[in-house]
This record gives structure tokens, sequence and C-alpha cells, in this order.
């Protein structure tokens, strides 16, 4: 698989190297540095990464087939976070709840 990352769209966020650590790093605050050629082993790794990416800076070639396994469509049902307030955690949104009541 063939990775390129736009180092000039990248902000770094470091959603690539919390999820694939082996394939992405950060050095500093904003420095990336990736293996543009990663193994097949981490497939599944990137796959999530490239799906996290808040600017969409990655590039991936030949990740089709990982696509379709179920953890990489699991990684897109991520629940919504409702956004912290300082100093405070993100918490996730509970689900709606659907009333019976008719009439």
């Amino acid at each position: 698989m063939r990775l390129v990352v736009d180092l000039n769209r990248c902000q770094g966020y470091a959603q690539c190297a919390f999820l694939a650590p082996e394939v992405f790093t950060m050095h500093g605050d904003e420095s990336l540095v990736y293996d543009p050629r990663a193994e097949d082993e981490h497939r599944e790794k990137v796959a999530r990464a490239v799906a996290a990416c808040p600017v969409q800076a990655i590039i991936a070639e030949g990740l089709t087939e990982a696509a379709h396994t179920p953890a990489a469509q699991a990684s897109r049902a991520v629940p919504p976070v409702q956004p912290a307030r300082p100093g405070q955690p993100a918490r996730p949104v509970p689900p709606r709840q659907e009333s019976s009541d008719v009439g």
C-alpha cells in the first residue's frame, strides 16, 4: 500500500499518529513523519487513520479491500461527541429516545 500525505493540508491534529503509530509519527508539535510504503499488516489501522483525518490530508492507494472489513466500517460509526467547555472533557451525546406515545 502506498501513502501520500499532503503536508500543506496537514494541520498536525495527530489523529493518524494516534490510530496508526507504526506508520505515522509526530515530531514536535506539527511535524509529521510517515512511512510511504506501509506494510499490509497495518492496513486496518491506516484505513482508520485516513478516515479520521479531519482535513483529509492522507491519500492511500491500495486500501479498497480494507474499506469493507467490519472494523473499518465500525470506525466510521463513531458516536457524536458534545464539545467540551474549557476545563471539562468532551462527552458522548446520548442516543435519542424514540417516543412510543401515539396521539
